[in-house]
């Protein structure tokens, strides 16, 4: 086609048609996202039909002829003031620039104040965003403020009890899955949890994930020992005493999280119990500053928040741009992955001769 006879304000969604692909992809490409997952073939592909159509986007025509602002909110329940979810936050802010948008942050006091959360939801709102990302600080179910729904919606590290809002969660179930797993990989049969006594959806996924797991392994899972506690140093260490004092001990312990790890470390070492050689351990979170700075480094489970922040800005500019879809009633589940690190080993002569 001469560029004379070119159809004036080619749009994204004109280069994925003749490239064959998602109007993501050619967001990926053309922006130049280094977490996208796009082939070269692909690149080329989509980069020869932008040249083609004569596609050059201009964000302030754009924002005029759709009635957008090119701005989307993310309202943070405490989520900013917690090092190890930055990335979700950078998670979205990169997914909604590579697709044109500009993200604005506001960081509310949780659930103590419902009145200030539906006031921080105004306060975008005022603001003209185009949709808003709600996200927690730890997955939970809640109910989000009155007025979220006013523009298209997602939540982050939260699901509600009716599925009104597309929400994006950790696989809490599959994370212990694989925690427990690398313990039996390595020859453990004696493995006990040190669990969270609050009434989360983490804790009961994560109790749920290791008693089934050393049941398909073939061990008793039911009767696998638990201590709950509080999800810190403190609670680790109390929990980890009462579970290597009793009859039979574990050779190797699951932690709630990466700071109950760091208690047991502790509560390992006052016995004289050397990690790995005497007692391996396995975290969840992947907190770097407490995981890669213990001695030996914690083998644990990554919470994925970079991908949740970036999954829910993508969903939430697809409803922006395309319209609502049917309400999904489950959250969708990102994977959890283990990243091992130096406190896991096979067990060793002193477990061996308890046996």
């Amino acid at each position: 086609m001469p560029p004379n006879d070119l159809p004036r304000n080619v749009g994204i969604k004109d280069v994925a048609r003749a490239a064959g692909v998602s109007a993501t992809t050619v967001s990926h490409v053309l922006n130049d996202v280094s977490y996208a997952r796009v082939s070269p073939e692909t690149r080329d592909k989509v980069k020869a039909a932008a040249a083609e159509l004569g596609y050059g986007p201009n964000r302030l025509a754009q924002a005029l002829r759709s009635r957008r602002s090119g701005v989307l909110g993310l309202v943070s329940e405490d989520v900013a003031t917690t090092p190890h979810a930055g990335r979700m936050i950078l998670g979205a802010d990169q997914a909604a620039r590579a697709r044109g948008y500009t993200l604005m942050l506001i960081n509310t006091s949780g659930s103590a104040d419902p009145d200030l959360r539906e006031a921080d939801v105004e306060s975008l709102l005022e603001r003209q965003v185009d949709g808003i990302l709600y996200a927690t600080m730890y997955h939970r179910r809640l109910q989000p403020p009155a007025n979220l729904g006013k523009v298209p919606a997602v939540l982050v590290d939260a699901a509600t009890a009716d599925g009104g809002y597309p929400a994006v969660v950790p696989d809490e179930y599959g994370g212990a899955a694989a925690a427990v797993e690398a313990l039996l990989a390595a020859g453990h049969t004696r493995i006990g949890f040190l669990n969270n006594t609050e009434d989360v959806p983490s804790t009961h996924l994560r109790l749920q994930g290791f008693r089934e797991t050393l049941t398909r392994a073939g061990l008793d899972g039911d009767s696998a020992p638990v201590v709950t506690a509080s999800s810190d140093a403190d609670g680790g260490y109390a929990a980890a005493g009462r579970i290597l004092d009793g009859g039979n001990p574990p050779s190797g312990l699951f932690c709630y999280n990466d700071r109950m790890a760091m208690g047991a470390y502790r509560a390992a070492a006052e016995r004289g119990l050397a990690i790995p050689a005497d007692l391996s351990i396995v975290g969840f979170d992947d907190q770097e500053l407490i995981a890669a700075n213990l001695h030996p480094g914690l083998t644990t489970v990554a919470l994925p928040h970079y991908a949740m922040g970036a999954w829910a800005a993508d969903r939430l500019i697809d409803a922006i741009e395309d319209g609502p879809t049917a309400p999904v009633p489950e959250p969708v589940l990102l994977e959890c992955p283990l990243v091992s690190r130096g406190s896991v080993a096979a067990p060793g002569d002193r477990v061996r001769a308890q046996a």
